[in-house]
């Protein structure tokens, strides 16, 4: 069975960091692209960022690029997003789902239960 479980959120004022973590099982992680994907309150999922399997290249939303880093530790089966110079705009609950590829498509098959974070002073 394929579980996806985020941790790492939280409150944090603007300017201030996070590092969202993501546990991926049931599944070869190593062979998978994975996405972390966002949701604010009262609007749609909006893609953040993807990092591919095997070279494990990435890519961003033009609104998180130069402040979020996307990693993976494949040993450790984990999906990172480290979170910098947060905006209140940053404010969503933040999901990682696994892609149906080893390379970036943005189709996922799983996501997470999703981690809240808050950009508030």
């Amino acid at each position: 069975e394929v579980q996806l479980v985020e941790s790492g959120g939280g409150l944090v004022q603007p300017g201030g960091s996070l590092r969202l973590s993501c546990a991926a099982s049931g599944f070869t992680f190593s062979s998978y692209a994975m996405s972390w994907v966002r949701q604010a309150p009262g609007k749609g999922p909006e893609w953040v960022s993807a990092i591919n399997s095997g070279s494990g290249s990435t890519s961003y939303a033009d609104s998180v690029k130069g402040r979020f880093t996307i990693s993976r530790d494949n040993a450790k089966n984990a999906l990172y997003l480290q979170m910098n110079c947060l905006k209140p705009e940053d404010t969503a609950v933040y999901y990682c789902a696994k892609e149906r590829g080893g390379s970036s498509s943005l189709e996922y098959d799983y996501w997470g239960q999703g981690t809240k974070v808050t950009v508030s002073s």
